[in-house]
């Protein structure tokens, strides 16, 4: 039977040997149900939509999330960028309890329905840049978000006569170089302080009008979609129920305040405090 010797430099060694299987074992555990990257990218295209607590941090450029007023005005969103056949029923809502909604519109769509985009002008409402191609523009250089933004506004330009003056990221991604890309350009970036997640297929619309209507305060801006799965039902029960609360509908450029400005930590526009 050999006979071990613990020297210092055995023990030394021991110890060190143990303590990388340790760490080989900690980092195995940690990282093992990790999905791979391109799971990752595959997840994020079907998601468009963040809680308001999650994406505003201290120290970074924001996009509004919501406005700081007392008078019970409140604004309509909707995105557009798949489907049509539900916005006439959305056109006719609108007109029905006299609001004016902002539609965020991607290229894709107004190329494939350039009729719906003269309809939603010609009906009053106002339109935003979703951008031209829907990409992952926290990803791209100021130049390339630019051109995305210039792009679509041409299209809008030679269909309604007007370019839009805000623009709402694709699936809700932003970082400091499209905030700044997109004011340098003469937009204001506007994201959402109540969402409807209509994406889903599997809400309710009974969900969907809790999610909104139990919390919903003067400044919020509502995020819907043109193809929501529940809006033919949700919608009218939802703006006439905040109508019935008190609350005004606006277009997203009548909700933001004029003069100076600042935005908080939490993303919600305010009038600049003077010291």
């Amino acid at each position: 039977m050999p006979i071990i010797v613990l020297t210092k430099k055995n023990l030394l060694l021991a110890l060190l040997c143990g303590l990388l299987l340790a760490g080989g074992l900690f980092l195995y555990l940690r990282f093992r149900d990790r999905p791979e990257k391109g799971e990752v990218a595959e997840a994020m295209t079907q998601v468009e939509t963040y809680e308001l607590s999650v994406l505003p941090m201290q120290g970074r450029a924001l996009p509004v999330y919501g406005v700081g007023r007392e008078d019970n005005q409140i604004a309509l969103t909707i995105d557009a960028a798949w489907d049509a056949d539900k916005t006439p029923f959305i056109l006719d809502t609108l007109d029905k309890y006299n609001v004016k909604a902002t539609f965020f519109l991607c290229g894709v769509w107004v190329k494939q329905y350039p009729d719906f985009v003269k309809e939603i002008s010609k009906r009053g409402h106002e339109i935003g840049n979703h951008s031209l191609t829907h990409p992952h523009m926290a990803q791209m250089d100021a130049i390339a978000i630019q051109k995305e933004l210039k792009d679509l506004d041409d299209m809008l330009e030679e269909l309604t006569g007007h370019r839009s003056t805000l623009f709402r990221p694709p699936f809700g991604e932003y970082s400091d170089t499209v905030i700044k890309a997109a004011h340098e350009a003469g937009y204001e970036v506007i994201q959402w302080s109540r969402d409807t997640v209509d994406w889903k297929q599997d809400r309710s619309a009974q969900t969907i009008l809790d999610g909104v209507l139990k919390k919903l305060k003067s400044g919020d801006i509502i995020l819907c979609h043109n193809n929501g799965y529940k809006i033919e039902t949700y919608l009218p029960v939802l703006i006439e129920t905040a109508q019935q609360k008190g609350f005004r509908f606006v277009t997203v450029s009548e909700l933001l305040l004029s003069g100076e400005t600042s935005i908080d930590n939490n993303g919600i526009q305010q009038v600049k405090k003077r010291y």
